[in-house]
């Protein structure tokens, strides 16, 4: 066996071959198109296997390898300490060093997902950066407003009635900042336009839907939290436990423990912060569909803050999720099962 390491960037990659005894066979650098990995495939010695670490420009390359190797696998890039914590670093060292972890079976794998849920994903992702764009612009239209003294109503601010009566009325709207105003609209709404759209296409993939559809049977969980917990977790059986799928949610703390000094940390930064942001704001709502999730928001309420009550009820969807996933079934409440029991 040959194992193969690659140090990716947007234009080059510098690969290292190395055999199981750790001598280099080759090494040197290619450019990171297609036509040139055809070319460079071909003068590899086989069987081999080859490893990267992720970067954005991971996906494709991962894909394109996959077919002319045993295996190709992925590092998470906040494992690889022996590149990071090296005195001396350039891009032939790197694909070495990723090449000896590959060899020695020290390389830390970072999952990759299908590439119809990565296609599907960044369509859900392109989704957000829409929303976040979109919010944007409601916050500086309403900061035209004040800077120019506007009196309106912020609730009703946004909303198409209210807007168009506002604009065409108040005369307190000065024409400077009227053209402003106008295509600050027109850009909400097509940004509006265009997240429907992008939700209604992920809604009907046949991939999808029936998993989206018993998702949605959970209580407190909508068309975003489905989408998201679909597109984000992908394959649900690489998690054995429900602790671990908390954890790649981030909705737990890390432990530092040394001799018998165990310290616990706040929320971990190393989670799928896309994930984690959706289901934080679906436990805040939840509660009022759920009798169970209510109870368990009291109970940690008294015990502790809001946000407390907030990341257990986080947790308890992300139970119910898995659950429904590897039952494949709908979500039955626990008083109907208890109901079902006692009948």
């Amino acid at each position: 066996m040959y194992y193969i390491g690659l140090d990716v960037h947007k234009e080059t990659i510098s690969y290292c071959v190395k055999d199981a005894t750790g001598h280099v066979r080759r090494e040197g650098k290619i450019g990171s198109t297609r036509r040139e990995l055809d070319a460079w495939i071909q003068t590899l010695p086989q069987p081999r296997m080859m490893a990267m670490e992720a970067t954005i420009f991971t996906g494709w390359i991962y894909d394109y390898l996959l077919p002319h190797a045993e295996k190709v696998k992925v590092a998470h890039p906040l494992m690889l300490r022996a590149i990071a914590a090296s005195k001396k670093k350039n891009d032939r060292i790197d694909a070495g060093k990723i090449a000896d972890c590959l060899r020695c079976d020290f390389l830390p794998e970072c999952h990759m997902a299908s590439t119809e849920i990565r296609d599907r994903r960044r369509t859900l992702r392109y989704r957000h950066l829409v929303v976040r764009q979109v919010v944007q612009m409601k916050n500086r239209i309403s900061g035209l407003l004040m800077e120019s003294g506007v009196s309106y109503d912020k609730q009703r601010l946004h909303k198409m009635g209210y807007f168009t009566e506002l604009f065409s009325t108040n005369e307190e709207i000065s024409d400077s900042i009227r053209p402003l105003l106008r295509l600050g609209r027109e850009h909400i709404l097509r940004g509006q336009r265009l997240d429907r759209a992008l939700i209604s296409s992920l809604e009907r993939d046949p991939l999808l839907s029936e998993r989206l559809r018993r998702l949605r049977t959970i209580p407190g969980v909508g068309s975003i939290t489905a989408l998201t917990w679909a597109l984000e977790i992908g394959d649900y059986t690489r998690f054995p436990s429900v602790k671990q799928a908390i954890s790649y949610c981030g909705l737990c703390g890390a432990e530092k423990s040394s001799a018998d000094k165990v310290m616990r940390t706040p929320i971990s930064k190393q989670r799928n912060k896309h994930i984690q942001h959706v289901l934080v704001e679906a436990a805040k709502l939840a509660p009022r569909y759920s009798h169970e999730l209510a109870l368990l928001r009291d109970k940690e309420i008294q015990r502790g803050s809001k946000n407390r009550a907030t990341l257990a009820v986080a947790r308890k969807l992300v139970a119910y999720m898995l659950a429904v996933d590897r039952r494949q079934q709908d979500f039955v409440p626990a008083e109907e099962l208890a109901a079902k029991a006692v009948a």
